[in-house]
């Protein structure tokens, strides 16, 4: 199956040839036909899947036959809403790169920088609208924006903007958007709560479902190091120097973590930069820059920052804290392995982190394989213990079991390329326990985790 063969037309055709993309990925392949075919869409996938490509493709297809019988002043006809600055840039980077030769423009918005920019191109005409919600609605406010002409509407990464407190901007979105529209839904995980969002957007939609724990289990090798909380540090520099790796993406669970372990990595000559929350926008696009353009080899984010982090042959993705929601889980791991290309997620995890742990592996339906041989493993750590009246609190110590006879081994994979991302140089990593299924728990499995070069 190649893009032609879905229908798409010459001029993004030849956008897509520009960019080495020809065959889609499995969410575009199911995807496109039924946008083209007008239909609303609900679809479960998560990111690194190709679904920007999945969406905006159809979108600019759409558009630049709308225009052929359309004379003055572009208007927008798609909004695509996005929860992060990280992500809506990223969307309208891809949409300018499949729109170029079919003359359908774009603009993004977004707050954390003065508005005249924005508010200029929006005045000169566009027919691709990508904002996030609280930038959006204040310039609708101030009679800058109009979404009377809206005929394509998309919600990407619904999750994660009800995690973040938009739901009443949705909701109040939608109210003003026209009924005669064709909507698109996107999330990467459908708890109840946005199957009912999804409910009050999308009429009959055709559901389209790329499973999390397909896409964890057989896109992204990963790996789970049992550590205290005050070697958490020490065995991310080993591991940054023991294995010869150009880039690594590490998510703290907060701002102030962030920067401190940008801070110790300083202190052993290991470059790396944080993104988060409080930096201003521009200090958060040069960290992406230098990151991207290898200039720095760790980058710390938190979560929020994290979304839209699109970074081709992205080696290591470390989780120096695991997320409470395990939700979360999937998103980050998927900032490697993205579409057809195979990465590493490590991750590391304290006694505390232990419940975190469980519902993430029932989420993924995956027993991650455990490497017990590390510098660190041998470290007694102590259960937190409430205090109670009147009665003494037990104190629980708590060790590592160990076992033996399996191995976490790194092997090359072949090459392939796939829209919304470039690049290829994949690296594969095996575990004897990989196959293993579980609804929870954390049984360890021996290992060790070798790196080759390429």
């Amino acid at each position: 199956m190649t893009f032609k063969d879905l229908g798409i037309i010459d001029p993004i055709l030849k956008a897509l040839e520009a960019e080495g993309y020809t065959h889609p990925t499995p969410i575009q392949e199911q995807s496109i036909p039924i946008l083209l075919d007008r239909k609303d869409l609900l679809g479960c996938a998560q990111t690194g899947t190709g679904k920007t490509a999945a969406f905006s493709i159809p979108i600019i297809q759409h558009i630049y036959n709308d225009n052929k019988h359309e004379n003055g002043r572009r208007k927008i006809k798609a909004l695509i809403v996005t929860p992060t600055r990280e992500l809506a840039i990223q969307i309208g980077e891809n949409c300018s790169k499949y729109g170029k030769y079919a003359s359908v423009n774009n603009t993004v918005i977004f707050g954390g920088v003065k508005q005249s920019t924005q508010t200029r191109a929006l005045r000169n005409g566009i027919d691709i609208l990508v904002a996030t919600p609280g930038r959006l609605l204040d310039l609708m406010n101030q009679g800058y924006i109009s979404l009377k002409d809206v005929k394509y509407c998309v919600l990407d990464e619904a999750d994660h903007m009800l995690d973040m407190g938009f739901i009443h901007d949705i909701n109040k979105l939608i109210s003003v958007l026209p009924k005669q529209r064709q909507s698109l839904f996107f999330s990467a995980t459908m708890p109840k709560s946005i199957i009912k969002l999804s409910q009050s957007i999308l009429g009959t939609p055709k559901k389209v479902t790329i499973k999390p724990e397909q896409a964890t289990a057989e896109k992204v090798e990963q790996a789970l190091y049992y550590v205290s909380k005050k070697s958490k540090t020490k065995l991310l520099i080993h591991l940054i120097q023991q294995k010869e790796i150009d880039t690594v993406l590490v998510f703290s669970r907060t701002k102030h973590g962030a920067n401190k372990i940008v801070k110790q990595l300083a202190k052993v000559k290991i470059k790396a930069e944080a993104i988060h929350g409080n930096k201003s926008q521009g200090a958060r696009q040069r960290a992406l820059e230098n990151f991207k353009n290898r200039d720095t080899k760790v980058l710390i984010a938190t979560d929020i920052a994290a979304r839209g982090i699109d970074v081709s042959q992205l080696e290591l993705v470390i989780n120096f804290d695991l997320p409470n929601v395990p939700e979360t889980y999937v998103h980050r791991i998927g900032r490697t392995g993205r579409a057809k290309n195979s990465g590493i997620a490590i991750s590391f995890c304290n006694i505390e982190e232990r419940t975190y742990l469980r519902d993430i592996q029932k989420l993924i339906d995956l027993k991650i394989p455990v490497v017990t041989k590390h510098p660190f493993a041998d470290e007694i750590e102590e259960l937190p213990t409430k205090k109670s009246k009147g009665k003494r609190q037990k104190k629980h110590i708590r060790t590592e079991d160990r076992s033996s006879n399996s191995s976490v081994n790194k092997s090359n994979n072949g090459k392939s390329k796939s829209s919304d991302n470039g690049g290829s140089g994949n690296r594969n990593f095996n575990s004897t326990n990989s196959g293993k299924r579980s609804t929870g728990g954390s049984d360890n499995h021996s290992g060790n985790w070798r790196s080759e070069r390429r």
